[in-house]
This record gives structure tokens, C-alpha cells and sequence, in this order.
């Protein structure tokens, strides 16, 4: 089961307990349930705090909500283990095994749109009378809500905008690395435009993201020159731990992408896009044969997984407005 999966899971959970009359006449299913990571030191992989949600229209506590849909999803395949924590917050471990081939034909089958909601809306016109960085935050918000199909209704966040003391950021480090300054930071704190963001080299995380990106078509076009393309295998044709971190973070896109557009909050997907990054670019010495190695399933595999992470950086780079290089 795949975190996306999970989201989807939590809320058929929901909608058999609300038919079942479980959860009261006034208990109605949500569209969607955000799940997200769990916070380092908490239970469990991911969690979600839907029975805190649903609690009053079904009067019952959110305890009890929660124990109720525990007992429900427990059972799903897939779910290792659901624990409560808090008030009634859900936790789940997943069994993560032999999904592999799932993620890498899902990021082939959706490409740039993979994690996006199965009938995104058509983002809104650019703005264009607004501070520099409020306009580059109200529009990647409204990206991320277009692409998980929800209306880019009143709610946007605080903005604080660049200071006057930084000057034209524009100007200095050029549109794309002045916009990663905008976005990389919680909206409401103001933005840090240091002398890393002109630096090519692993010191700025701007530049990883992008490296990554032209490191991964490098390796579609070098394996072509080598006489072998992408092709699916099992997740143990993947080999390495670096592809195991990789994957994982493949995985969780989705989920990032679903709750940077409920918090309204682009920088979660910027942080994201810099452990795909880091992750393919750990992965990146494990994908092509070495030294008189002739190309195997393995390496077919692996090659499939670097593009598909390039696929996702490039498609996380343009839900933020930021060009996404050819070659860095």
C-alpha cells in the first residue's frame, strides 16, 4: 500500500462506518482525509487527525471515533498496525513491501501529474498586483489546489514579504533561484535570500533540485548510448538502500502534494522536492553498469526508478513556477 492509497482507504473507512450508522445521522464523509508523515518522535509512519474532525457531528469523543475507524482499518491488507495517540489522533506503519513497480508505472502513467487529483481544475490566471513575493505564493497555492481539484476559494496564507533591504531579488539571482527564496520558507516567516542561492554546487538546495532533474534524463540518455532503456521489475531489482530512500520518497508525493495544497503551504513541497533530489542523487552511482558490466534487469529497474524521480522533480519544479533545466 502506497501512502496515496492510505488516504483513499482512511476514507472508505469512514464512508462504511457512516452507512453502517457507527458514526451518527450527522457524521458526513469527507471528499478527501489529509494524511501526512508523522512528526519525528511520534507513532507509527503516517497519521491523520480525521476522527478529531468528525467527532461532534457524530457525538461521539474523537477517542472514540478514532478507536471505531482503528478497528475498521486494522484490518486492511497492507496496514501493518494502527495505533491512537493524543485525543484521537490515527497512526499507521505500513507494509511497504513489493510496491515498487506500482510507484514507477503510476509516475509513468501520470508523468508530471502524478500525485495530482484525478480531475485537477485549470489553475487560475497568473497575479499580477500583488508584492513579488506574495504574487509567487498566492499562485503556486493556486497550482496546488488546482491540481488536487479543489477551488481556490478565500484563505490564502499570511505573506511576509521580501524586505526592502534585499533589494530586487529578481535582479540578483535571476527569476527562478529568487522564487525558490520565496517558497522555500513558511509563508508567514520572512524569506533568507543568502549568497548560496547563486551557488552551483551541492551548498545550495536550489541547485540540487535542478541537477537532479538533468542528472536523471543524463542517465536515460547515457543508458541509451549503453543499448538498454527503463523497464519495471520487482522492488528487489532495485537493489541498493539509496534506491530504498528514493522510492520512499517517491512514494510520499503525493501525500506532500495533497497537504501543501490543505495547508496552503508551497514550502512543504519545496523541502520535498530536496529529499527526492538528495535521494536521486545518492541513487544516481547505482543505476548504470560498471566498468565491463553488461546491462541487466537490475539495472533496467534502477534506470526506470531515476526517471521516474526526475519526472517528479520536474513536475514539483512547475507546480512552484520554477523552470525546470534541460541541463545544469
Amino acid at each position: 500500500m502506497t501512502p496515496a492509497d492510505l488516504s483513499r482507504t482512511v476514507v472508505r473507512a469512514v464512508r462504511c462506518a457512516v452507512e453502517d450508522g457507527e458514526l451518527g445521522a450527522g457524521a458526513v464523509v469527507p471528499e478527501r482525509i489529509v494524511v501526512e508523515r508523522t512528526r519525528p518522535g511520534g507513532v507509527g509512519e503516517y497519521a491523520t487527525a480525521v476522527a478529531l474532525r468528525l467527532a461532534k457531528a457524530s457525538g461521539r469523543t474523537p477517542a472514540e471515533v478514532a478507536g471505531l475507524l482503528a478497528r475498521r482499518l486494522g484490518a486492511v491488507a497492507g496496514i501493518r498496525r494502527v495505533d491512537i495517540t493524543g485525543p484521537g489522533f490515527l497512526n499507521f506503519s505500513l507494509d511497504a513491501t513489493g510496491d515498487a513497480d506500482d510507484v514507477v508505472r503510476l509516475v509513468r502513467a501520470r508523468g508530471s501529474e502524478y500525485g495530482f487529483a484525478d480531475h485537477p481544475h485549470t489553475s487560475a490566471a497568473p497575479i499580477t498586483d500583488q508584492e513579488p513575493r506574495t504574487r509567487a505564493v498566492r499562485e503556486a497555492v493556486g497550482r496546488l489546489l488546482a491540481a488536487q481539484g479543489l477551488p481556490d476559494e478565500p484563505g490564502a496564507p499570511r505573506v511576509a514579504p521580501v524586505a526592502r533591504a534585499d533589494g530586487d531579488v529578481v535582479r540578483r539571482f535571476g527569476a527562478d533561484a529568487a522564487r525558490w527564496g520565496m517558497l522555500a520558507t513558511d509563508p508567514a516567516q520572512p524569506p533568507h535570500f543568502g549568497a548560496v542561492l547563486s551557488v552551483q554546487g551541492e551548498a545550495s538546495e536550489f541547485w540540487r533540485v535542478r541537477y537532479a532533474v538533468s542528472r536523471a534524463r543524463a542517465l536515460v540518455r547515457n543508458a541509451d548510448q549503453l543499448g538498454f532503456r527503463t523497464s519495471t521489475g520487482t522492488a528487489a531489482d532495485t537493489g541498493a538502500d539509496t534506491a530504498t530512500a528514493l522510492l520512499g520518497a517517491l512514494r510520499e508525493y503525493p501525500l506532500v502534494l495533497e497537504a501543501a495544497a490543505h495547508h496552503r503551504a508551497p514550502e512543504r513541497l519545496a523541502r520535498h522536492l530536496v529529499v527526492v533530489a538528495d535521494a536521486l542523487l545518492d541513487f544516481q552511482y547505482d543505476v548504470l553498469p560498471k566498468g565491463d558490466e553488461k546491462p541487466s534487469a537490475a539495472h533496467r529497474s534502477r534506470l526506470a526508478l531515476a526517471d521516474a524521480a526526475g519526472t517528479v522533480l520536474a513536475g514539483g519544479l512547475t507546480l512552484l513556477g520554477i523552470g525546470v533545466p534541460e541541463v545544469v
